[in-house]
């Protein structure tokens, strides 16, 4: 056989390989991991293979690569050795151009380009060549890394991340990021972030504040403590004795109708402090996730914050933490957050105690809550002072009027979004 004939075949073959090598990394680096493990859960092998290359993805892609290298420098040394001996030295400048065309053209962007809109076609279908790749270029990869890893260490470069739980929260918040904004897409996308957050928000962020508390003085006497605490509005009322911040016990509404009715309706027979439930404190700097399962380990709902120092501060509830994550509970049928008003004008009456991340969440806003739970508690900590009413200020591009104040609670604020503000104006 002709030997022009045989090196082109062989140049051909090495660059169908080169081809394939960018098919394969292309098409495992864009696929869907989350897909590919749904499908090894459903029974494919093939699925369960590339899951297993995934897992160790340093070793995957250095085995494609030094694949690759390979047959593309021997398709370059065949053509250049073969053109060399048809025009002398410059057949390297014939050689160079002509492979440099074709292994761009033929070995890189033609599969790549079909790898990338056929991502989990291509990976399915390569995944058991791909895998017997890999352990035949297994030792030396591991030999590089290795040599690598001595090579970068005085430069503080790692290459295996300590950071990868962080890595895969990020990558996850900018999958839900992606997700459509309309619709019920939109509530899917807010509570699937307030999932994430649950761990970065602390309890006192989403709290009952101690002035807004419903408390019963258990010094009175039973027939008074029942009339208040049924009367109340909440299930769960602390009993404090002599000072409110001297919190003996929580009662609960179904524990003293339940009393009540075993008392035959006599409620001087009753032992107010024996039927309370004891009280259970928590730090105020305790994460929602953390408290979320420390509700579901004792099998309680109601819990009393406290600072450093002890003072009670309010009190959360599980409907809290739930409220977080999925919404308003008590308003489902509200398309805005409860004290929150529209204008016409494209601006928003809002109640000083409505949270920033409820703001966020609904209307797509970057206000900051790092400082401040609430969006009167963000005016006060940018302004530095306590403003008064009629005073306007502007921070992060969005305007701030001051409507209302008691005391010193900033209690309606008109907030104007920067879209908005040169119809105001």
């Amino acid at each position: 056989m002709d030997s022009a004939l045989i090196t082109g075949i062989a140049v051909f073959g090495l660059l169908l390989c080169t081809a394939f090598f960018s098919a394969v990394e292309t098409a495992l680096t864009v696929a869907s991991q989350p897909l590919f493990h749904q499908m090894e859960k459903r029974g494919d092998r093939r699925a369960r293979i590339i899951n297993r290359l995934l897992a160790h993805k340093d070793r995957m892609v250095g085995a494609i690569l030094l694949g690759a290298n390979l047959v593309t420098i021997g398709a370059s040394a065949l053509a250049t050795g073969f053109l060399v001996g048809m025009f002398g030295t410059a057949g390297i400048v014939y050689a160079t151009a002509g492979m440099t065309i074709l292994v761009i053209a033929f070995g890189e962007v033609l599969p790549k380009a079909y790898a990338i809109h056929h991502a989990e076609r291509v990976a399915l279908a390569v995944a058991p060549i791909t895998r017997l790749v890999v352990a035949v270029f297994s030792p030396i990869v591991q030999a590089i890394l290795w040599f690598m890893r001595i090579i970068m260490r005085p430069f503080g470069v790692e290459l295996a991340s300590e950071q990868e739980a962080d890595k895969a929260a990020e990558e996850l918040r900018g999958a839900i990021d992606l997700l459509p904004s309309a619709g019920e897409a939109r509530h899917e996308r807010a509570m699937l972030r307030s999932i994430l957050d649950l761990a970065d928000i602390p309890v006192g962020d989403v709290m009952h504040h101690r002035k807004d508390l419903f408390m019963v003085d258990a010094d009175q006497p039973p027939p008074a403590i029942i009339d208040q605490a049924l009367a109340s509005p909440f299930n769960r009322v602390p009993l404090y004795r002599g000072d409110p911040e001297n919190i003996i016990g929580v009662l609960h509404a179904k524990a003293l109708s339940r009393t009540l009715w075993a008392n035959r309706n006599n409620p001087d027979a009753i032992n107010i402090e024996a039927i309370a439930a004891k009280p259970w404190f928590i730090p105020e700097s305790t994460s929602l996730l953390n408290q979320l399962q420390a509700f579901r380990q004792r099998r309680e709902h109601f819990a009393l914050v406290v600072d450093e120092y002890g003072t009670l501060q309010g009190v959360v509830t599980l409907e809290d933490i739930l409220e977080e994550i999925v919404g308003d509970i008590a308003e489902t049928h509200e398309t805005v957050p409860v004290g929150v008003r529209p204008m016409r004008d494209g601006s928003y009456w809002i109640d000083g105690s409505v949270t920033i991340r409820d703001l966020n969440r609904r209307y797509e806003w970057q206000l900051p809550d790092e400082n401040a739970a609430t969006i009167a508690g963000l005016v006060i900590h940018e302004a530095r002072v306590i403003p008064d009413v009629g005073q306007v200020f502007t921070f992060y591009s969005f305007r701030f009027e001051i409507l209302r104040r008691q005391r010193n609670q900033i209690t309606a604020i008109r907030v104007t979004p920067p879209a908005k503000r040169e119809k105001v104006a």
